[in-house]
């Protein structure tokens, strides 16, 4: 009976803690972010200090600026009817003339979450929201397109003006 009232006891208590985990309907969290290095190779020729040959740093189809940006920190949560709240922080360039300027950017949010082509990009609004002159921002918007699930989940924030990452986020698995 007392191995019984325990097994009871232990099965209603994980029914306790872990419905809130199912219950807010979080398909995906993210929590951190990498700035982009827009690109990823270079072939180098003996003696010379400059490459002729570059891999742009392309995600899952979406290119890179011609800058470096960095930024300090990012949380998102994406919610599975398609809600998506994101706090970036430090969202600034990482090198050139404006190193530490927030370029006047809009940014948006985009999921992927297919690990091989074909990609879906899943977006908040196009244009986006203004980037502070510290590079904090904050999304709080509806995906365009809701996945059912999120197998392989890339977030990345995307400039407005021409589409292309400035940051991702690190998955919280």
């Amino acid at each position: 009976m007392k191995t019984t009232s325990t097994l009871m006891a232990l099965g209603i208590a994980a029914g306790v803690f872990a419905a809130p985990a199912t219950a807010d309907g979080n398909l995906v969290r993210f929590d951190g972010g990498i700035g982009v290095i827009p690109v990823s190779s270079g072939v180098a020729v003996a003696g010379a200090t400059t490459s002729t040959t570059v891999n742009r740093n392309f995600v899952r189809g979406v290119p890179p600026p011609g800058q470096i940006w960095v930024i300090r920190d990012l949380k998102a949560d994406v919610k599975s009817d398609g809600r998506i709240r994101v706090d970036g922080k430090g969202l600034l360039l990482g090198g050139g003339n404006n190193i530490g300027g927030n370029a006047n950017a809009n940014v948006f949010a985009t999921l992927i979450c297919e690990a091989a082509a074909p990609f879906v990009e899943r977006n908040t609004t196009a244009a986006g929201v203004a980037l502070e002159p510290d590079g904090d921002f904050k999304i709080d918007d509806i995906l365009d397109q809701p996945p059912g699930d999120c197998p392989s989940p890339v977030l990345l924030i995307r400039n407005a003006a021409n589409r292309s990452w400035f940051a991702a986020g690190i998955p919280r698995r």
